[in-house]
């Protein structure tokens, strides 16, 4: 059955990620350059926690909405680390983990990707919009 192929089917692997020491601008680089609105903050291959594109708008335009981009860079990268801004501690699923207990997770809970993981190492990462486009696909 369908809800029962591996998660791996659906995550993207190898995602985009910031390390937990990185300066914030390099994450606003990160949400501007590409079609990513989820980003794993990592120690090492240790995932630490998830940044999302909310959170990052919550702190960039909220405070300092109306400063261009190198002022805002310099106004967030002496004011946050991304582990100011992250969710630690993640709900995460196992690489071994079916497309049907991704569906189950987000669908429960208040967030729209999954860190795909194995032991504490990051290995992919699931979405809600990836759940989506496998299903328009059958």
């Amino acid at each position: 059955m369908l809800k029962k192929q591996p998660v791996s089917k659906v995550m993207t692997k190898n995602p985009t990620t910031i390390h937990e020491a990185a300066a914030v601008s390099e994450l606003r680089k990160i949400f501007e350059d590409g079609d990513i609105h989820h980003v794993p903050v990592v120690s090492g291959d240790t995932l630490v926690g998830i940044v999302s594109w909310s959170d990052f708008l919550r702190v960039s335009f909220g405070e300092f909405g109306n400063q261009d981009g190198r002022q805002l860079d310099t106004i967030l990268d002496h004011t946050y680390k991304p582990t100011d801004l992250m969710t630690r501690n993640p709900v995460v699923i196992p690489a071994t983990s079916t497309v049907r207990d991704a569906a189950r997770l987000l669908s429960e809970g208040d967030f729209h990707a999954l860190p795909v993981v194995e032991g504490e190492t990051l290995v992919g990462i699931v979405t809600s919009t990836d759940l989506l486009k496998y299903l328009a696909e059958l």
